[in-house]
């Protein structure tokens, strides 16, 4: 049973955390959005160079998402109790 315990736990916590990082993740690019438009607006010759750099802080921004996800599936699938909570679970 205390498997079981351990294994909501995990649950909860990998789900709280990717909320969090989605959450976060969203807000931050959101920022970086509006800055990137409001620069371009500013001066609409340097649209290729901020295009570039929003992209790749973009692409840094949603790594942390895809960090989250990865530890989060890791909470969840690669723990020892494994084998116990799926013989609980199926019977």
């Amino acid at each position: 049973m205390e498997a079981l315990q351990f294994f909501i736990a995990a649950v909860t916590a990998a789900g709280f955390g990717m909320a969090i990082a989605a959450f976060g993740c969203g807000i931050g690019m959101g920022l970086g959005i509006k800055s990137a438009v409001e620069g371009i607006a500013r001066n609409p010759e340097s649209s290729g160079k901020v295009t570039v750099t929003l992209l790749i802080g973009l692409a840094m921004i949603e790594s942390v998402a895809i960090y989250t996800l990865v530890i989060a599936l890791i909470l969840i699938y690669a723990h020892p109790e494994a084998g116990n909570i799926s013989g609980l679970l199926a019977g």
